[in-house]
This record gives C-alpha cells, sequence and structure tokens, in this order.
C-alpha cells in the first residue's frame, strides 16, 4: 500500500528544476514583509491583503482540500468509455470554469489599476477634519483604477474617450472613494440623462456597432440634440482624450464637493491630481494604429513603469471657495458642466499621490474593486449638484448586481484598514461571523447596557444646509449657460491644440449616416466660435453653421454668464510637466555595420537623463556593428513599431544605413513617428533614413524636433561630441511632441 507525500505548507513554494517567470519573481518581490508593513502605516492594506494571497504549491486539491491524483483525465467506464456522472472532480472544475465571469461594470469597464499612497503636505484643519488630511508624517494606503468608459473590458486602451480617474483612500475613519475623470466637467447636469448618454454612446443596439466609439450616429444625435454636451464634447475631442499614458494625464473629482472643519465651518472645494510628468496626448493615427498593435497598451506602460520602479506620483490639489462666496464666480458651482478656472480661483497643491506596487491578481483586485462616490470620511461631504446626487444611488446599486449581493464591502480589495461594526446581517457571501443575538439598535442585551445611536456628536456629520422649497422637477436657470465655458476652453488651446480638435470633429462627424445630424452639431459649435465651426462643416457635405437654426430649437438656452477671463492657459496641455524625460521610451533602430563606437556614448548619455532605450531591428538575435561587436537587438520593426516610442535614434554606419535604407519596413518606422511629430536624431549616414523627406547631411535647418548630426568623434575616450548630440536629442525629446512639424500630411506612413 502506498501513501501520497505530506501536504505542502500552503505558502510554501515548491524547489523544482524550472526557473520561476520574470512576472513571479516580480510578484514575489511585491510581496510586504511583516517588519515593513508595521514600520509604515502605508503597507497596512498590503499586510491586510497579504492573509487572503496564496501562493503556488506542488500539489493540486479540489475546493474541499482533497488532493487530485490526475489533472489530465476524467473518471469513465473504460479507457473508451463514457465520461461517469460520478466524477465529482470534474464537475467541481467545469462548474467552477463555468461560473468564472461576473457582469461587467456598465461603464468603466476597461481598466487598469495599482497600489500606492497618499501624503498631505500640511495639515489642512483650518478646512477640513479629514484625518488623512492631517498629519504629514502620515501615508494612507491607496488604490487607483484608471479606466475608458464607453467600451466593454476587451476594447482597445487608445481610443477617443473620457479617462476613469478613481481613488480609493483606506484611512483611519473609514475608506474614502475620489471617483473623477481626467476631464473636470461632465456631458450632462442631471443624473436622469445618464442613462440615455450611455445608451446613446454604446454600441448601437440593433447591430452591436461599434465597440469603444462616439463615431456614430446614436452618440451625436443624442449630443446635437442637448446643447448642454457642448462644454464636454470640447474636451472630448481634444488630446485630452487620448493620452499617451495614464501616468501623463490629470484627474478631476468633476463635481464640487464640501470641506467641512472641526468646527462645522464649510468650504466648497474642487479636486484636482496634477501629473508629475505633465499631460501629454496621442496623434490621432497614432492611437488608431496602437488600439491595432497593442490593444493593452496603457495597462502594459502602466505595469512596466511600476515594477521597473519609475512610480508614477501627481499632486491633489483643490480650489476652495468659502460658503458666502458661492455665486461670487459668476456660474452655478452645482452645474457639472462648468469648471472654476485656476486664474480665478488657483490650485492649491496640498498632498501627493504615489503608485509603487501592482496587483497581485487581475480579477481580485482590479475587478472586484467597488469605489462610489458616496463613500466619504468626516470632513468631506457633498453638494445638491444634481449629477453627484444620482451618483450616490447608482454606484452602490450597480455594484450590487455586478459582484452578486449587499456584501461586496467584505471582498478584500474593498475591506477599510479600520474596525466596522454595524447590524447589517446576512445576504450573499458573507463573510462576517457576527457573534451574539443582538442585531438591532438601540439594545440593551449586548453588553448588559443600553447601547444607543442617537444623535451623537462623533463620526460623520452632514453638514446643516438650508434648503429652499418647494419640491419641484426643473433645472435651474442658473445651469442654462452650454456655450460661454466651451469656448474658454477653445479659446486656451494653442494652434495645434485647436487644429486637433477641429480634425477630432471632422472625423468623428464625418462617420454619420444622417446628414441632418452633422448639421445640428456644427450649429450649435458655432455658438462656441463661428470659425470652428465652419472649419467642422467644410469637408462634411452640409450647408454652412446656423447659429439662429441652433438658437430655434428645443433645449436651447439664451442665457449667458459673465466670464472674469477669456482664456485659461491652465486648459491647455502645452508646456506642461517637469521639463525631464524620465520613462520615454526611445527606439534604437539598427542593422548590420551600423557603427557602436558613437552609439554607446550617445545611448549611455540619453539612458542617464532618465529614457528607456530598446534596440530595434531587422531580426531578434544580434546585429554585427562596423568594428565587428555584437549588439542584442531587444525588437523587430514589425513586432514593436513606431507608435510603441516617444522617439526615434539612428546611429551612423554606412553599411547599416544603407541597409535599413533598403529594409521599407525601418523606412517607414522613420517616416511614421516623423508624422506623427515625434523627435528623431540621426547620426552620420543614419539621415539616410530620412532621404525621402528632402532631409541630407547639408541640410541647414532641419525641420521641428529633427536632430541631424555628424558623427561624433571620440578622442582617447572624450566623449563631448556624443554628448553634445544627446542633448540635442534630449532637448527635443522633452518637448513631448513637435506639433509645429510643417506638412505631416504629406508623408506617406
Amino acid at each position: 500500500m502506498t501513501f501520497s507525500p505530506p501536504r505542502a505548507p500552503r505558502h510554501a513554494v515548491p524547489n523544482t528544476r524550472f526557473s520561476m517567470t520574470a512576472q513571479n519573481k516580480a510578484a514575489s518581490g511585491r510581496r510586504p514583509k511583516a517588519s515593513s508593513a508595521a514600520a509604515d502605516p502605508a503597507n497596512g492594506k498590503q499586510e491586510q491583503l497579504a492573509r487572503y494571497t496564496a501562493e503556488p504549491v506542488a500539489q493540486l486539491t479540489t475546493n474541499q482540500g482533497l488532493q487530485i491524483p490526475d489533472n489530465h483525465n476524467s473518471l469513465k467506464a473504460g479507457v473508451r468509455g463514457p465520461t461517469l456522472l460520478e466524477d465529482f472532480i470534474l464537475r467541481e472544475k467545469i462548474t467552477h470554469f463555468d461560473h468564472e465571469r461576473i457582469p461587467e461594470r456598465a461603464v468603466h469597464a476597461r481598466g487598469s489599476a495599482a497600489h500606492g499612497y497618499f501624503q498631505v503636505y500640511k495639515s489642512m484643519s483650518q478646512f477640513t477634519c479629514a484625518d488623512f488630511l492631517q498629519d504629514p508624517q502620515q501615508k494612507t494606503p491607496v488604490f487607483v483604477r484608471f479606466s475608458t468608459v464607453a467600451g466593454g473590458a476587451g476594447s482597445a486602451d487608445t481610443v477617443r474617450d473620457v479617462r476613469g480617474f478613481a481613488v480609493k483612500f483606506y484611512t483611519r475613519e473609514g475608506n474614502y472613494d475620489l471617483v473623477g475623470n481626467n476631464i473636470p466637467v461632465f456631458f450632462i447636469q442631471d443624473a436622469m440623462k445618464f442613462p440615455d448618454l450611455v445608451h446613446s454612446v454604446k454600441m448601437e443596439p440593433h447591430h452591436g456597432m461599434p465597440q469603444a466609439a462616439s463615431a456614430h450616429d446614436t452618440f451625436w444625435d443624442f449630443a446635437s440634440l442637448m446643447p448642454e454636451t457642448t462644454h464636454m464634447l470640447m474636451w472630448a475631442m481634444s488630446d485630452r482624450a487620448i493620452p499617451r499614458s495614464l501616468r501623463m494625464m490629470e484627474g478631476f473629482g468633476v463635481h464640487t464637493f464640501r470641506f467641512v472643519n472641526a468646527s462645522g465651518e464649510s468650504h466648497f472645494v474642487k479636486f484636482h491630481w496634477k501629473p508629475k510628468l505633465g499631460i501629454h496626448g496621442l496623434a490621432w493615427d497614432e492611437a488608431q494604429k496602437i488600439a491595432g498593435k497593442d490593444a493593452d497598451f496603457h495597462r502594459r506602460d502602466l505595469w512596466e513603469s511600476i515594477e521597473k520602479g519609475d512610480f508614477p506620483e501627481w499632486e491633489l490639489g483643490v480650489q476652495m471657495i468659502p460658503q458666502d462666496k458661492e455665486h461670487s464666480l459668476g456660474f452655478d458651482l452645482l452645474d457639472p458642466t462648468k469648471l472654476i478656472p485656476e486664474e480665478l480661483v488657483p490650485v492649491q497643491k496640498i498632498g501627493k499621490l504615489v503608485l509603487n506596487r501592482n496587483p497581485d491578481n487581475f480579477f481580485a483586485e482590479t475587478e472586484q474593486v467597488a469605489f462610489h462616490p458616496g463613500h466619504v470620511v468626516p470632513g468631506i461631504d457633498f453638494t445638491n449638484d444634481p449629477l453627484l446626487q444620482g451618483r450616490l444611488f447608482s454606484y452602490t446599486d450597480t455594484q450590487i448586481s455586478r459582484l452578486g449581493g449587499a456584501n461586496f464591502h467584505e471582498l478584500p480589495i474593498n475591506k477599510g484598514v479600520c474596525p466596522f461594526h454595524n447590524f447589517q446581517r446576512d445576504g450573499m457571501h458573507r463573510q462576517t461571523i457576527a457573534r451574539g443575538q443582538v442585531a438591532y439598535e438601540p439594545n440593551s442585551l449586548a453588553s448588559g447596557q443600553e447601547f444607543r445611536v442617537d444623535g451623537g456628536s462623533k463620526g460623520f456629520q452632514s453638514f446643516p444646509e438650508e434648503i429652499d422649497p418647494p419640491k419641484v422637477r426643473r433645472r435651474s436657470p442658473s445651469f442654462d449657460d452650454h456655450f460661454t465655458q466651451a469656448r474658454l476652453f477653445f479659446n486656451s488651446q494653442s494652434a495645434a491644440e485647436k487644429e486637433h480638435i477641429i480634425a477630432a470633429f471632422r472625423f468623428e462627424l464625418s462617420k454619420l449616416e444622417v446628414p441632418s445630424i452633422r448639421q445640428r452639431m456644427v450649429d450649435n459649435l458655432a455658438h462656441v466660435d463661428e470659425k470652428l465651426a465652419r472649419r467642422v462643416a467644410e469637408p462634411l457635405g452640409i450647408g454652412a453653421p446656423d447659429a439662429k437654426a441652433a438658437a430655434g430649437r428645443a433645449g436651447f438656452r439664451d442665457f449667458r454668464i459673465s466670464m472674469a477671463v477669456e482664456e485659461s492657459p491652465a486648459l491647455s496641455m502645452a508646456g506642461t510637466g517637469d521639463g525631464s524625460v524620465r520613462t520615454r521610451k526611445v527606439a534604437i533602430l539598427v542593422a548590420d555595420g551600423v557603427d557602436s563606437a558613437s552609439l554607446k556614448p550617445i545611448r549611455e548619455a540619453i539612458e542617464h537623463a532618465g529614457a528607456q532605450c530598446k534596440v530595434v531591428g531587422p531580426r531578434l538575435g544580434s546585429v554585427t556593428s562596423a568594428s565587428k561587436r555584437q549588439i542584442d537587438v531587444d525588437a523587430t520593426f514589425i513586432n514593436s513599431p513606431s507608435v510603441m516610442f516617444d522617439a526615434v535614434l539612428v546611429p551612423a554606419g554606412k553599411e547599416g544605413a544603407e541597409a535599413m535604407a533598403r529594409n521599407g519596413d525601418a523606412v517607414h518606422f522613420v517616416l511614421e513617428a516623423y508624422k506623427h511629430c515625434k523627435a528623431i536624431c540621426t547620426v552620420g549616414e543614419g539621415v539616410a533614413l530620412l532621404a525621402s523627406l528632402g532631409i541630407g547631411p547639408g541640410t541647414e535647418a532641419a525641420p521641428a524636433g529633427v536632430v541631424v548630426a555628424a558623427t561624433p568623434v571620440n578622442n582617447l575616450g572624450d566623449n563631448t561630441a556624443a554628448q553634445e548630440v544627446a542633448q540635442a536629442f534630449v532637448a527635443a525629446i522633452a518637448k513631448h511632441r513637435h506639433w509645429d512639424r510643417a506638412n505631416v500630411d504629406a508623408v506617406p506612413a
């Protein structure tokens, strides 16, 4: 009789002759040590999650812990006979598999997330009693989820769309969720219209197309009949809707909230997340190509940056307005289609957000996390924003549907790090085992003394706002201006940004099958800017924009607010960031015969500045340089095209340059990067790849962002010349894109 070996410890990692994958090594490194968790409060959530985390072991069991001897064959009546109903191991495995999927989010289904911490710069006690905003030494653990809005969970990352920016703070007073977007306003003013908005932008129900796109009739039919969408449409047609990276976009709370201090004094507050790397976007052609080349582009970028230790960072900013100044700005703070220009109320940066750890399991964390704008802590309260008020109901409702019941707060990723206690009981998937006979309040049986919670002074206190009667189902007249801030946004953009907005409107409206919808939309745009409307209408096969026609339609309002500023530079993406090239991805193109001697110091200088270089060639393995050295190749022209990179370096070397000039994929790589206005540096003979653009060694004034350098000479280890080439290239990369580059539309790429 043989006996099975003793069961391995639950968390043991087996010793085998196989090496761990890079992913498993990284996951092992992400697990917090008990000592570090105790020393750093920001690790408290990690320590809690570790109690629910299972490691791989050297055996298989059923969900009941029974060891499985054979995971390749079902139980049969003979080796060629039918499978037996008796096979409970097969039934358990198949049944679990059949139920692994849960309903995806109705919106924000496509998401990526990370753990990190928030740290306030100084006490905010003058404005709020929120505990996590008091102690500069305290690090509050957070979980942040970024998302697109319209597409399904399997849609591409780089579609034109609003991006969700949701932050869950695991504070000592309970979980606080700041559930916002990368755009500070929204399409609609009242939650009553949210289902209509989403139904319009989702796939059209008769044929299920298009996926993750607003360029279709139903969305623009709705938008053109709802002038209140105009301000948001300007943002959605800007480069904000096609971010270069999740690490390079702003976040906003969208709504106006309240700060309330210990004395009960209230300030209205708008929340901002300011990325340290600046706000940067993709070219539209580039975004579409990335969607086909790497649908996980943003998710991969976030994951890899954190794994490499390049932790994304934002600063939390607030705009605060005293309670008695609510009506001083000329527009209604409760209107979610309006923003507060930073020139009128400056953003005060009060803390920083750092993401430093990837999830261990996508489903258990990123998919099961449940955000809700109603998850607040003492010192933060709501306003009467009618869109926010609807969200306060909707988010709980949708989590119950998606996560299978009312106990979703007990899932590990949703559990707070502070104790919780109430008399809510039972329900599907209940985890807590509540002792005792008492499940109600007030009571005297739990402790032998009367327990009553009835008007206490501790805990969350709603701000005692005076409410004006009567009860009505009407929109406030102070919400009626739908165009002034849309004009402010457009006026605040750089020349290139304006051109991108015009091109985006043209693309979206050109996809419509019903010309009258196009006409309605450009008629509305005439109330934003007449030149904008005319430019958009030109290639669409419709009449000239007619502002009077728009004014005669239902839903139009004549009311206009008076803005104290006509432009707000803070609304432009131009010139944002710290000016560095940290985490920028540079492709170094190679072929047999490139000059490794001049390439080496240039590459080292670029990487020293913080950029990340990847060698791209015609094949994997290596190429042989002109000096017969082997250069390792990381990727090929085919599997890592130019849209995966921020800049391109073509090294010197006559044979290498000639080989690449004969390779259509290499030439296309450089031309496409040029078309997308990226920084390009050619050294020596490498300029041959730009020959079709009329750029050669004798070019006196290279186009914007193009560095054409002679082969640097290294004398006895003196790399001064190479350093100068690298510095010029780094300066070009630091500008992100050179949108002023001329005639890029003529480039065949």
